[in-house]
């Protein structure tokens, strides 16, 4: 099959990744060259979709078009061009329309009666406060007193989410629909940096029955209510025992799909790209845990390695892809001979997730042995281990 994914940052990295995993020829179109995903691809073209005379006649021969960018402009393009050129489109606009504001996602929820952090001014200090239509933890802030309140926002407010502050464990679950047939993936844990970027997703996690079936019967209810034709995660925060949403987003996330493509060996992309060529839902399939994941995110610079969120891959330019680097399954970096500074994108497994971690402590000490590096910085959110950095490989 031939696939084209337009945006080649690190949703991109993702859709490319999985594309060929699933052994399809990928085309890649962004209107920036120095991105990410450019040289994991078959093809790169430098184009903006929006210029439909130069757009269209590109898709002749295309089997697929996968979005995986964020841009309105770009994305009500794919959406005309795809109609006219008779092209599949793997993007439910409707949904995204929902999933891209955050005030609009929680007004689903109250609807639907789905538990998520309370609004202010009904719930009290620390507070969150968050962009409607930013992305994943692009914008936000914690606000600990009305001090700070008064401070951000002495110059009005603008479409901002404000609500409780929540400490606990993140989780995050896919759910693929199409034709009215839904499917709910693997559960993931998301590990947060110290400004709540995820740095690190693990694909096995230690939730009970009851709280999976209750994450998994959320994810159903909220697909069931948006006519999901594609993809959908929710993120969760397990609070005092009780996970609540914190958001949604019906488009490909980053980062969990591999996570999950390394844990079960289900491509969730491969699964829903068939089902829009060929136009008919999957055959009813199995979710299995076979092995212990961990996806992780690493900065090398001069006698340091920082364990950072996703942000650190998405202005390095063009990554590739290494097998067995330094102990990991795969790596996706920027890493080449000679570099003194470089990021990475660890993927670890194990025959369980016990064996994972040995494995990502072992990767982790001889990537510090190799550039004689001393200090080893892991950042967490403030609640967590109070900014927690730890100055010696040793212990990691």
């Amino acid at each position: 099959m031939r696939v084209v994914v337009v945006g080649g940052k690190l949703q991109g990295v993702e859709a490319v990744y999985l594309a060929k995993k699933a052994g399809w020829e990928v085309i890649l179109v962004d209107k920036d060259a120095w991105v990410p995903a450019a040289e994991l691809c078959d093809q790169f073209y430098a184009i903006d979709v929006t210029k439909v005379v130069e757009w269209i006649p590109f898709l002749k021969g295309i089997d697929l078009i996968i979005p995986a960018l964020e841009n309105q402009v770009a994305l009500d393009s794919l959406v005309r061009s795809a109609n006219y050129a008779n092209v599949p489109l793997m993007f439910d606009e409707k949904a995204y329309t929902i999933s891209s504001s955050k005030i609009k996602s929680n007004q689903l929820f109250a609807r639907l009666e789905i538990p998520a952090p309370i609004p202010w001014p009904e719930c009290g200090f620390p507070l969150i406060v968050k962009p409607s239509e930013a992305s994943g933890s692009e914008g936000v802030v914690k606000l600990k007193s009305s001090q700070e309140f008064h401070h951000l926002f002495e110059k009005g407010m603008k479409d901002w989410v404000i609500e409780e502050y929540l400490e606990g464990p993140s989780y995050s679950l896919e759910i693929i629909g199409f034709s009215g047939v839904y499917k709910v993936l693997q559960i993931t844990e998301l590990y947060m940096d110290q400004v709540y970027d995820c740095k690190r997703v693990v694909g096995s996690v230690t939730l009970s029955d009851q709280l999976r079936a209750e994450f998994e019967q959320i994810g159903l209810g909220l697909a069931k209510s948006l006519n999901l034709n594609g993809i959908m995660d929710v993120e969760t925060i397990l609070h005092r025992g009780h996970l609540k949403v914190l958001e949604i987003d019906a488009r490909l996330p980053s980062q969990t799909p591999i996570a999950v493509y390394h844990a079960t060996g289900i491509n969730m992309l491969e699964i829903l790209g068939q089902a829009f060529v060929l136009n008919r839902p999957w055959q009813e399939f199995e979710i299995i845990e076979k092995r212990g994941a961990i996806l992780e995110h690493i900065k090398v610079g001069t006698d340091y390695l920082e364990v950072s969120g996703e942000h650190i891959m998405s202005e390095v330019g063009p990554l590739y892809l290494y097998s067995d680097f330094f102990g990991t399954v795969e790596a996706i970096t920027n890493y080449s001979p000679g570099k003194t500074e470089w990021v990475a994108t660890l993927i670890i497994t194990g025959e369980d997730l016990r064996e994972a971690w040995d494995k990502r402590s072992a990767v982790i000490q001889a990537i510090c042995k190799e550039w004689g590096i001393r200090n080893y910085i892991d950042c967490f959110p403030v609640y967590e281990e109070n900014l927690k950095f730890i100055k010696s490989a040793s212990g990691s």
